[in-house]
Protein backbone atom coordinates (compact mmCIF):
# COMPACT_ATOMS: atom_id res chain seq x y z
CA UNK A 1 0.00 0.00 0.00
CA UNK A 2 1.40 3.49 -0.57
CA UNK A 3 2.02 5.52 2.06
CA UNK A 4 0.87 9.36 1.56
CA UNK A 5 3.34 12.29 3.26
CA UNK A 6 1.78 12.78 6.91
CA UNK A 7 0.73 16.40 6.01
CA UNK A 8 -1.40 16.72 9.02
CA UNK A 9 1.22 16.15 11.45
CA UNK A 10 3.61 18.79 9.96
CA UNK A 11 0.20 20.76 9.72
CA UNK A 12 -0.37 19.97 13.78
CA UNK A 13 2.97 20.88 14.66
CA UNK A 14 2.63 24.43 12.86
CA UNK A 15 -1.25 24.68 14.22
CA UNK A 16 0.18 25.23 17.90
CA UNK A 17 0.05 28.75 18.42
CA UNK A 18 3.08 29.28 20.11
CA UNK A 19 4.77 27.36 17.87
CA UNK A 20 3.89 29.04 15.26
CA UNK A 21 4.60 32.01 17.06
CA UNK A 22 8.27 30.80 17.28
CA UNK A 23 8.47 29.76 13.70
CA UNK A 24 7.05 33.23 12.77
CA UNK A 25 10.02 34.81 15.05
CA UNK A 26 12.30 33.11 12.59
CA UNK A 27 10.91 34.33 9.40
CA UNK A 28 14.15 37.18 9.41
CA UNK A 29 16.49 34.90 8.56
CA UNK A 30 18.63 34.95 11.55
CA UNK A 31 19.30 32.30 14.20
CA UNK A 32 17.80 32.81 18.18
CA UNK A 33 18.38 31.22 21.39
CA UNK A 34 15.59 29.71 23.11
CA UNK A 35 15.71 32.50 25.43
CA UNK A 36 14.86 34.36 22.96
CA UNK A 37 12.30 32.36 21.12
CA UNK A 38 10.43 31.75 24.42
CA UNK A 39 10.15 35.52 24.27
CA UNK A 40 8.68 36.15 21.39
CA UNK A 41 6.18 33.25 22.10
CA UNK A 42 5.19 34.14 24.95
CA UNK A 43 6.21 30.88 26.57
CA UNK A 44 8.68 29.81 29.45
CA UNK A 45 11.90 28.63 28.18
CA UNK A 46 11.05 25.41 29.49
CA UNK A 47 7.90 25.19 27.56
CA UNK A 48 10.13 26.69 24.16
CA UNK A 49 12.15 23.98 24.62
CA UNK A 50 9.56 20.98 24.00
CA UNK A 51 8.50 23.05 21.00
CA UNK A 52 11.47 23.34 19.40
CA UNK A 53 12.48 19.69 20.55
CA UNK A 54 9.55 18.62 18.47
CA UNK A 55 10.41 20.88 15.51
CA UNK A 56 13.66 20.17 14.99
CA UNK A 57 12.77 16.48 14.82
CA UNK A 58 10.23 17.38 12.15
CA UNK A 59 13.02 19.19 10.37
CA UNK A 60 10.94 22.35 10.49
CA UNK A 61 13.80 23.78 11.83
CA UNK A 62 17.94 23.46 12.14
CA UNK A 63 19.87 24.17 15.61
CA UNK A 64 23.57 24.62 15.73
CA UNK A 65 25.62 24.37 18.67
CA UNK A 66 28.02 27.93 19.29
CA UNK A 67 30.06 27.96 22.87
CA UNK A 68 27.45 27.41 25.59
CA UNK A 69 24.48 28.63 23.65
CA UNK A 70 22.43 26.51 21.09
CA UNK A 71 21.03 28.67 18.05
CA UNK A 72 17.82 27.70 15.85
CA UNK A 73 16.52 28.63 12.33
CA UNK A 74 13.96 27.47 10.17
CA UNK A 75 15.46 24.14 8.40
CA UNK A 76 15.64 25.72 4.65
CA UNK A 77 13.53 27.85 2.17
CA UNK A 78 11.02 25.75 2.07
CA UNK A 79 10.30 25.67 4.94
CA UNK A 80 9.86 29.73 4.72
CA UNK A 81 7.84 29.42 1.40
CA UNK A 82 5.36 26.92 3.42
CA UNK A 83 4.75 29.52 6.07
CA UNK A 84 4.63 32.57 3.42
CA UNK A 85 1.58 30.38 1.99
CA UNK A 86 0.08 29.56 4.94
CA UNK A 87 0.08 33.69 5.82
CA UNK A 88 -1.78 34.12 2.02
CA UNK A 89 -4.41 31.58 3.14
CA UNK A 90 -4.85 33.37 6.46
CA UNK A 91 -5.33 36.21 5.14
CA UNK A 92 -7.57 35.46 2.17
CA UNK A 93 -10.06 33.48 4.67
CA UNK A 94 -9.73 36.19 7.17
CA UNK A 95 -11.07 38.53 4.32
CA UNK A 96 -11.90 42.49 3.51
CA UNK A 97 -13.19 43.22 6.85
CA UNK A 98 -10.19 41.65 8.80
CA UNK A 99 -8.29 43.72 11.43
CA UNK A 100 -5.13 44.94 10.45
CA UNK A 101 -2.51 42.61 9.74
CA UNK A 102 1.20 42.52 10.21
CA UNK A 103 3.63 44.85 12.75
CA UNK A 104 2.60 47.38 14.77
CA UNK A 105 6.17 48.99 14.32
CA UNK A 106 5.91 51.44 11.58
CA UNK A 107 9.49 50.88 10.78
CA UNK A 108 9.01 47.01 10.25
CA UNK A 109 5.88 48.09 8.08
CA UNK A 110 8.00 50.20 6.16
CA UNK A 111 10.43 47.48 5.40
CA UNK A 112 11.59 44.45 6.66
CA UNK A 113 13.47 41.29 6.00
CA UNK A 114 11.17 38.37 4.72
CA UNK A 115 13.48 35.08 5.60
CA UNK A 116 15.80 36.15 2.95
CA UNK A 117 14.11 39.43 1.04
CA UNK A 118 12.60 42.34 0.76
CA UNK A 119 9.49 42.82 1.95
CA UNK A 120 7.25 45.44 3.18
CA UNK A 121 5.38 48.68 2.00
CA UNK A 122 9.04 49.74 0.07
CA UNK A 123 9.05 46.32 -1.30
CA UNK A 124 5.62 46.17 -2.49
CA UNK A 125 6.16 49.59 -4.50
CA UNK A 126 9.38 48.50 -5.69
CA UNK A 127 7.69 45.22 -7.29
CA UNK A 128 4.60 46.83 -8.07
CA UNK A 129 6.89 49.85 -10.66
CA UNK A 130 9.19 47.37 -11.73
CA UNK A 131 7.14 44.48 -12.61
CA UNK A 132 5.26 45.57 -15.62
CA UNK A 133 9.11 46.65 -16.96
CA UNK A 134 10.84 44.05 -16.47
CA UNK A 135 9.24 40.70 -15.51
CA UNK A 136 6.37 38.99 -17.50
CA UNK A 137 3.22 36.22 -16.41
CA UNK A 138 2.96 33.36 -18.52
CA UNK A 139 1.17 30.21 -17.04
CA UNK A 140 3.84 28.60 -14.91
CA UNK A 141 5.27 31.95 -13.02
CA UNK A 142 6.82 34.83 -13.07
CA UNK A 143 9.50 34.89 -15.29
CA UNK A 144 12.47 38.02 -16.03
CA UNK A 145 12.14 39.60 -19.62
CA UNK A 146 14.86 40.63 -21.57
CA UNK A 147 14.83 44.37 -20.52
CA UNK A 148 14.68 42.59 -16.94
CA UNK A 149 17.55 40.86 -17.33
CA UNK A 150 19.68 43.90 -18.56
CA UNK A 151 17.97 46.13 -15.56
CA UNK A 152 19.62 43.65 -13.05
CA UNK A 153 22.42 43.30 -14.83
CA UNK A 154 23.12 46.94 -15.04
CA UNK A 155 22.38 46.92 -11.30
CA UNK A 156 25.34 44.56 -10.46
CA UNK A 157 23.56 41.39 -9.58
CA UNK A 158 24.42 37.91 -11.60
CA UNK A 159 21.48 37.10 -13.17
CA UNK A 160 22.72 33.90 -14.73
CA UNK A 161 24.21 32.67 -12.08
CA UNK A 162 21.27 33.07 -10.01
CA UNK A 163 19.02 31.47 -13.05
CA UNK A 164 21.73 28.18 -12.73
CA UNK A 165 20.95 27.19 -9.24
CA UNK A 166 18.03 25.22 -8.20
CA UNK A 167 15.95 27.65 -6.21
CA UNK A 168 13.47 29.75 -8.41
CA UNK A 169 14.66 33.02 -9.87
CA UNK A 170 11.55 34.79 -9.11
CA UNK A 171 8.57 34.86 -7.64
CA UNK A 172 5.81 36.64 -5.84
CA UNK A 173 5.37 36.83 -2.34
CA UNK A 174 2.00 37.88 -0.52
CA UNK A 175 3.01 40.76 1.60
CA UNK A 176 1.86 40.14 5.49
CA UNK A 177 1.26 44.12 6.30
CA UNK A 178 0.57 45.20 2.79
CA UNK A 179 -1.86 42.45 1.78
CA UNK A 180 -0.28 43.20 -2.27
CA UNK A 181 2.79 41.02 -3.36
CA UNK A 182 6.87 41.75 -3.39
CA UNK A 183 9.44 39.81 -5.03
CA UNK A 184 11.40 36.86 -3.51
CA UNK A 185 13.27 33.95 -5.16
CA UNK A 186 16.47 34.08 -5.44
CA UNK A 187 16.92 37.06 -7.37
CA UNK A 188 15.16 38.97 -4.42
CA UNK A 189 17.45 37.58 -2.24
CA UNK A 190 20.20 39.20 -4.07
CA UNK A 191 17.77 42.17 -4.65
CA UNK A 192 18.64 42.57 -0.73
CA UNK A 193 22.09 42.16 -0.50
CA UNK A 194 23.04 44.22 -3.08
CA UNK A 195 20.78 47.13 -0.77
CA UNK A 196 22.83 46.12 2.24
CA UNK A 197 26.17 45.97 -0.04
CA UNK A 198 26.25 49.46 -1.56
CA UNK A 199 25.16 50.53 1.71
CA UNK A 200 21.68 51.94 0.96
CA UNK A 201 20.30 50.27 3.91
CA UNK A 202 20.91 47.82 6.92
CA UNK A 203 19.35 45.42 9.16
CA UNK A 204 17.95 46.55 12.52
CA UNK A 205 19.56 44.76 15.70
CA UNK A 206 17.17 42.79 17.03
CA UNK A 207 14.42 43.37 14.73
CA UNK A 208 13.32 42.46 11.00
CA UNK A 209 13.19 46.07 9.82
CA UNK A 210 15.63 47.44 7.28
CA UNK A 211 16.69 50.74 7.68
CA UNK A 212 17.09 52.64 4.94
CA UNK A 213 19.09 55.66 5.24
CA UNK A 214 17.77 59.01 3.11
CA UNK A 215 20.68 58.88 0.43
CA UNK A 216 20.05 54.69 0.29
CA UNK A 217 16.02 55.29 -0.57
CA UNK A 218 16.76 58.55 -2.92
CA UNK A 219 19.24 56.41 -4.93
CA UNK A 220 16.53 53.31 -4.39
CA UNK A 221 13.92 55.91 -6.06
CA UNK A 222 15.99 57.37 -8.70
CA UNK A 223 17.22 54.00 -9.98
CA UNK A 224 14.15 51.92 -10.22
CA UNK A 225 12.14 54.89 -10.51
CA UNK A 226 9.81 54.62 -7.85
CA UNK A 227 8.03 57.94 -7.92
CA UNK A 228 6.85 57.47 -11.88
Amino acid sequence: MHEEPDIAAIAALIGEPARAKLLMALMGGQALTATELARAGGVTKQTASSHLRRLCEARLLAVEAQGRHRYFRLGDRTVAQLLESLFDVSMRLAGPSAPRFGPRDPAMRRARVCYDHLAGELAVELFEQIGPRCFVEPRHGLQLNAQGIRFFRDFGIDVEALAAQRRALCRTCLDWSARRHHLAGSLGAALLDRFLALGWARRARRSRAVLFTAQGEFELRRQFRLDG
